[in-house]
């Protein structure tokens, strides 16, 4: 499994980014992906999850309501549409691989590089 975010750049408060998780290696069909952050001087942080199918999703409580987790498995491709942003999600974000939905980063076994997300003015 090789995984590869994209899709980060600079965005005002109140805008939208849609990042992408692809993965160039075998299928992401059995595994779940989560998106994590992490800003600079902060440990990194869950964001949000979902199952190998698409039917469960779990999110933060500073993300809920804002942000969305798809997954298109025929693309091999997990989405995070991120609206409504705020100067607080600035970060680098990373997508990662797993047999199941967690928000622990121990429970991950693959990894990606991350895509930076600035929101700011």
């Amino acid at each position: 499994v090789q995984l590869q975010a994209s899709g980060g750049g600079l965005v005002q408060p109140g805008g939208s980014l849609r990042l992408s998780c692809a993965n160039t290696g075998i299928s992401l069909d059995d595994y779940a992906v989560g998106w994590f952050r992490q800003a600079p001087g902060k440990e990194r942080e869950f964001v949000a999850t979902i199952t190998w199918s698409g039917s469960t999703t779990y999110y933060a409580d500073s993300v809920k309501g804002r942000f969305i987790i798809s997954r298109d498995n025929a693309k091999n491709t997990v989405y995070l549409q991120m609206n409504s942003l705020k100067p607080e999600d600035t970060a680098a974000y990373v997508c990662a691989a797993g047999p199941y939905t967690d928000s622990r980063t121990g429970q991950y076994d693959y990894w990606g590089q991350g895509t930076q997300v600035t929101v700011s003015s």
